[in-house]
């Protein structure tokens, strides 16, 4: 029962010889604090080098279940600020399998408006995938599918965004973090398992309720070919300028509590909560969902700190 997920993902698409499709992407709760791990068109849009690091525990008590970790650093370049740079990396664990991606990230933004900020942006890197098929209960140890494990397999990706900020009221953002659909194992083989191409669009909006409260609704959209659109709804409290304390729901999927703490100027820790509403989440081996988030940005004009980001 409890390699239940590791059997469907993992099995289903070795043993049995079919093609699989699914939402390959890592999942995040804070994705409103982690922009440039969906679009890269947000780097250097924060006018400091901004540092971010992610770790998520998806269904803490079920063996073989996701673990996710990023870190990321994103910087303007020039006085200008019309160019920006990042860097990316995000490792991600389920079952028996074990995928890093490592991204350069280059934006230029352009003003429409007063207010108004276009971004466009692009990706270029790199995806390692690591499959140990001797970790699994292999119910038929002289299956040859299982023999051999796969080992830093190597595959290119490449992606395009945009992102348009008015000021810092409102945002929105339209990504495709990976243009290659990478097929994982050799197509002579009884099985493929390839990636396919996953669309965000992420939008969100600042209201002032009091000079102490500020109220941000945000959502992301993420749709795949083969899979249902998933969508996630949050809403989160600034209360003065120091925690936020919000709530979330994944569409059919998760309701989640977050809360985040600025503690300095430059320091951020943020925490997430999912429980699970869908079947799994009532079951003994489920825990919920965990996400810890840091931030650290590192200002050389203090004239540029108004108040904390929201985005």
């Amino acid at each position: 029962m409890r390699n239940k997920i590791i059997i469907i993902i993992v099995l289903l698409s070795t043993v049995f010889s079919v093609e699989s499709y699914g939402q390959q992407d890592a999942q995040y709760t804070q994705y409103m604090y982690n922009t440039i791990s969906i679009n890269p068109a947000y780097a250097g849009s924060r006018g400091v080098l901004s540092i971010a690091g992610l770790h998520r525990s998806q269904w803490v008590g079920l063996e073989g279940a996701p673990r996710t970790q990023t870190l990321n650093l994103h910087t303007p370049l020039g006085k200008k600020g019309k160019v920006g740079m990042g860097v990316s990396i995000v490792n991600d664990q389920l079952g028996p399998t074990d995928e890093t991606y490592f991204d350069i990230d280059f934006s230029y933004t352009i003003k429409t408006s007063e207010q108004g900020k276009l971004s466009f942006g692009v990706k270029a890197g790199g995806h390692l995938l690591d499959v140990c098929f001797n970790c699994l209960n292999q119910y038929n140890p002289n299956d040859a599918l299982l023999q051999s494990n796969i080992d830093n397999k190597f595959s290119p990706n490449v992606g395009a965004r945009i992102y348009y900020r008015n000021s810092e009221k409102w945002y929105v953002g339209l990504s495709a973090p990976n243009l290659l659909e990478t097929k994982h194992f050799d197509e002579s083989s009884l099985s493929v398992a390839k990636e396919r191409i996953n669309f965000y669009l992420i939008g969100g909006y600042v209201f002032d309720m009091s000079d102490s409260v500020q109220f941000k609704p945000a959502v992301l959209f993420k749709a795949v070919s083969g899979a249902p659109l998933q969508a996630d709804l949050s809403a989160n409290f600034l209360i003065n300028e120091k925690i936020t304390l919000g709530a979330a729901y994944r569409w059919s999927a998760a309701f989640s509590g977050l809360v985040g703490l600025q503690l300095s100027d430059s320091f951020m820790i943020g925490f997430a909560y999912d429980r699970e509403t869908t079947e799994l989440g009532n079951t003994q081996f489920n825990d919920g969902s965990y996400e810890v988030f840091l931030r650290f940005e590192l200002f050389n004009n203090r004239d540029k700190i108004i108040s904390p980001r929201f985005f």
